[in-house]
């Protein structure tokens, strides 16, 4: 077993889990996302715990938002605020919601209902936006709408989880904590604007003058952890952290150079992130509450696709973009995992079940939305055969 295992050798073990995975599914041409996730699920009775792997899957994510971070400046992040936020409270509404509303309808109480609908609210960011990178689709019309959604959710996501905690610990909770965990998120997006604005930008000349890539590595890492860390240290989420981070450092310009260094990195670690997710997957001793799980994927599915029909259209896309837009935004990750760990007993296993299904349904209509929207909203052909009149 793993936990005999000296630590060195367990790690070097998934290390070379990842690679025969990531070569296999070049192989097979399938996500190479679900084969780690399977992985973890596989290997979750040897590796439950392991802080190692567990740090890892945390650098990891960090520096997958720090990357995307860098794509947005302050003056765009604020743009795009300004665009997103009906589209962000119609995610509330459906997503959050009616799962709630649904899951009264099947007897729950009204806390457990909010658990639920909690579990389903989120996109999964690190999932999403990995999809995002390995498709190419980066530059693409909606990912922009998309990556606005996913820090949306990521403001509000833990808010519901202070919520759930609260209400676990002490029965009820107050509505000084929800404004205390608002004014954290708008003195971390202060100091990341002050940063960004002021300090970082000496940041650049800096850059030109380090010519060891070693010690360009441990500043530019340096920062990501540390504002992921920071989120975390005042309870907020480390992936919006790291995007604040990344953010910061937009404002030098010349990104590439911060790309070329950290990114090696990031690849290095993502797949960890991947792997410790499904080794947090329970599934306990059979399948509680089939039908309302079954009912919830389904509106799940449904949900997303409307935010991204319906708020991609608020938003300023086309009906083929927007439809792209939602039909990636299905799959449910670490939030809902997060939120399934501090839940208890039936809840804790219903939310474990619920995650890796719609996790990997997710997945599977991220890769086919091209071909989706393609056929509902078919290219226009020029038709190359004109026969001039009279011919």
């Amino acid at each position: 077993m793993f936990s005999e295992f000296p630590t060195l050798l367990g790690t070097g073990l998934v290390l070379l889990g990842i690679f025969y995975l990531g070569f296999l599914s070049l192989k097979i041409n399938f996500p190479s996302v679900i084969l780690y996730i399977l992985f973890g699920v596989m290997i979750g009775d040897w590796l439950s715990d392991n802080k190692l792997l567990h740090f890892a899957s945390e650098i990891g994510i960090v520096l997958l938002f720090f990357i995307l971070g860098l794509e947005f400046s302050i003056s765009r992040l604020g743009s795009i605020a300004k665009k997103v936020w009906p589209a962000g409270l119609l995610d509330v509404f459906l997503c959050l919601g009616m799962s709630m509303l649904i899951s009264v309808g099947f007897g729950l109480d009204l806390f457990s209902s909010f658990v639920i609908g909690s579990i389903t609210y989120a996109t999964s960011s690190s999932i999403t936006a990995k999809l995002l990178d390995d498709r190419s689709r980066m530059a693409n019309t909606e990912t922009e709408y998309i990556l606005a959604i996913l820090i949306f959710e990521d403001l509000i996501a833990p808010i519901l989880i202070a919520i759930i905690i609260g209400i676990n610990v002490s029965g009820s909770f107050q509505m000084t904590d929800v404004l205390l965990i608002a004014g954290k998120i708008v003195t971390l997006v202060a100091v990341a604007i002050f940063l960004g604005k002021v300090t970082l930008k000496y940041a650049d000349t800096l850059l030109d003058k380090i010519a060891d890539e070693d010690f360009k590595i441990a500043l530019l890492i340096g920062v990501a952890i540390s504002f992921g860390g920071l989120a975390l240290y005042l309870g907020l989420s480390e992936v919006l952290g790291a995007f604040l981070a990344g953010m910061m450092l937009a404002e030098i310009g010349r990104i590439e150079r911060v790309e070329h260094t950290v990114i090696p990195v990031r690849d290095l670690m993502l797949p960890t992130f991947f792997v410790y997710f499904g080794t947090t997957i329970e599934f306990g001793n059979g399948l509680p509450l089939p039908v309302l799980l079954a009912s919830l994927i389904v509106w799940s599915l449904i949900s997303k696709v409307l935010v991204g029909i319906i708020g991609g259209r608020w938003y300023g896309l086309s009906k083929k973009v927007s439809l792209r837009a939602g039909l990636s935004l299905c799959a449910r990750g670490e939030f809902s995992v997060v939120i399934a760990s501090v839940a208890t007993g039936t809840l804790k296993i219903f939310g474990g079940i619920y995650v890796i299904i719609i996790a990997f349904i997710g997945m599977l209509l991220f890769e086919q939305a091209p071909k989706i929207t393609n056929k509902f909203y078919p290219k226009k052909t020029k038709n190359k055969n004109l026969r001039v009149p009279g011919s």
